[in-house]
C-alpha cells in the first residue's frame, strides 16, 4: 500500500513538472511569436490584447494525433454522420430558410443540397460549432512541432482579421483545429472566400446569411460544376493494377477515362449514366484500416470529389458530404 501511495506521488509530481515545463516554453514561444507577428505589421496592441490571452491547451494535441477521418472505417464513419434524423434536421433548415438558401444557391451556382450537406456534416446544422478558444487551439498547434508553421500562418492571419476589424475577436470559439462557424472556415478561408453577405459591415460566420454566402462563394471559386457527379461506388476485379488504388486524400493519382476502368469494373451497368469522362479510383479503407479488404469499398471518384477533398482532405469526408447531397436532392 505504501509503494502504492509512493509511486502516485512520484507520478503526480513528475506529471505536474511536465506541465510546468511545457507551460514555460509555450510562453517563451507566445514571447517570440509576437514579435512576429508586430514585424508582421499587426498593431502591437492587437497583438498583445490577443496572444497575452493565449495558453496551451493539451486536448488539442489529442484529437490532432486521434482523428476520426484515420481510424474509422469508410462504412462506419459515414453511418454516424447520415442518417434519417440529420437529413430532418437539413430538411428543416430549408424550410424555415427556404428564401435564403436558394438565392445564394441562384446567385454562387452551387447545389443547395451541398450546402446543407456540409453543414450538416460540418456543425449538425450550426448545433456543434465548438468550444475551444480558436485563439488557444492555433496558438498550441503553432507551438507543437508536426505542422507547426501551417497554424502559425493561420494565426497570422487570424490576428489580421481582428487587427483590421473583420471579424469579432469575442466570438472567437470554434474547434480544436482553430476553425469557425457554421461551416468551419479556417483563417485563410476567411480571408480569401468569406463575404459580407447581410452589408453591416462584419464577416459574421456563426449567422445563417454571411455562412450560407461564405461556403457557396468558396465553392464557386475553386470550381464547382453544378449538377456534375461526386462519385460512384463500384465493385472492382481481382486483375486491377495496385497503381490505379488510391489510399490519400493528398491527391488523386492515375485517372483515366472511364471507358478505360470498365475492364477493371464488376458492376459496369451502374455506369451508363455516365459520360466518358476523366475518374480516378479509391480505396479509402486499404492502408489504414486494420484488416481491411484491398478492393473493398471502391470508388470511382470525379472532379467535384477533389474539390471536397480542398476543403478538408479526407477521403470519409468526402464521401459522406457527398451522400448526404445525394439523399438531400432526393427530397427536394
Amino acid at each position: 500500500m505504501k509503494k502504492n501511495k509512493f509511486f502516485l506521488i512520484i507520478l503526480f509530481l513528475f506529471l505536474n513538472f511536465n506541465h510546468n515545463l511545457i507551460a514555460s516554453e509555450f510562453n517563451e514561444w507566445v514571447i517570440d511569436f509576437k514579435k512576429r507577428a508586430i514585424k508582421d505589421n499587426i498593431s502591437k496592441n492587437t497583438v498583445d490584447q490577443i496572444m497575452d490571452k493565449a495558453i496551451f491547451l493539451p486536448k488539442v494535441i489529442e484529437y490532432d494525433r486521434y482523428q476520426p477521418e484515420f481510424y474509422e472505417d469508410t462504412y462506419t464513419y459515414i453511418s454516424k454522420r447520415v442518417n434519417k434524423k440529420k437529413i430532418s434536421k437539413g430538411l428543416n433548415l430549408f424550410n424555415k430558410n427556404n428564401e435564403l438558401i436558394v438565392n445564394v444557391e441562384k446567385k454562387f451556382s452551387v447545389e443547395k443540397e451541398l450546402l446543407l450537406a456540409l453543414m450538416g456534416i460540418e456543425t449538425n446544422f450550426g448545433k456543434y460549432l465548438g468550444k475551444m478558444d480558436i485563439v488557444s487551439s492555433l496558438a498550441t498547434l503553432s507551438f507543437d512541432k508536426r505542422r507547426s508553421e501551417f497554424f502559425s500562418k493561420e494565426l497570422i492571419i487570424l490576428l489580421k482579421l481582428i487587427d483590421n476589424g473583420t471579424i469579432k475577436p469575442d466570438t472567437l470559439y470554434g474547434s480544436w483545429a482553430g476553425a469557425f462557424g457554421n461551416f468551419q472556415f479556417m483563417p485563410r478561408t476567411i480571408k480569401n472566400y468569406a463575404i459580407d453577405y447581410d452589408s453591416n459591415s462584419l464577416i459574421e460566420l456563426k449567422s445563417l446569411e454571411d455562412s450560407f454566402a461564405s461556403a457557396a462563394n468558396y465553392l464557386n471559386k475553386i470550381g464547382w460544376k453544378k449538377n456534375a457527379p461526386c462519385y460512384v461506388k463500384v465493385d472492382l476485379e481481382e486483375n486491377i493494377p495496385k497503381r490505379y488504388l488510391n489510399t490519400s486524400a493528398k491527391k488523386i493519382k492515375n485517372k483515366r477515362k472511364i471507358n478505360y476502368f470498365k475492364k477493371y469494373i464488376k458492376n459496369q451497368d451502374i455506369l451508363i449514366n455516365y459520360k466518358n469522362i476523366n475518374a480516378g479510383i479509391i480505396t479509402p479503407d486499404k492502408d489504414i484500416i486494420p484488416d481491411a479488404q484491398n478492393l473493398k469499398p471502391a470508388y470511382l471518384v470525379f472532379d467535384n470529389f477533389e474539390l471536397i477533398l480542398k476543403w478538408n482532405r479526407s477521403l470519409r469526408f468526402a464521401l459522406a458530404v457527398c451522400n448526404l447531397k445525394g439523399k438531400f436532392k432526393n427530397e427536394l
